[in-house]
């Protein structure tokens, strides 16, 4: 699924426009940037919770040449699957 055919099926379970959906997509997309950006997390109880985890620095090597290359330290985005979502699944 992507981001057009999710908007379709906002659409269509919330009987609302596809723009409409379009724009409250976007809007959840960018509360969420925002929040994660201000190293806030983002809890959807019975979804899951979006966080910023730090990735600290490490070694890695060239994949061309094999020569070991300094890979700096990070935030990344990451999401952990509530309960029901993952009894959802299974």
């Amino acid at each position: 699924m992507n981001k057009t055919d999710l908007i379709e099926a906002i659409a269509s379970n919330a009987s609302m426009s596809k723009a409409d959906a379009g724009r409250a997509l976007d809007a959840i997309i960018n509360s969420v940037t925002d929040t994660l950006r201000k190293g806030d997390q983002v809890t959807l109880t019975g979804f899951g919770t979006f966080i910023v985890r730090e990735r600290s620095a490490r070694t890695g090597r060239n994949p061309q040449t094999g020569d070991p290359i300094s890979i700096k330290a990070a935030k990344v985005p990451s999401f952990r699957a509530g309960k029901a979502l993952k009894d959802a699944v299974n």
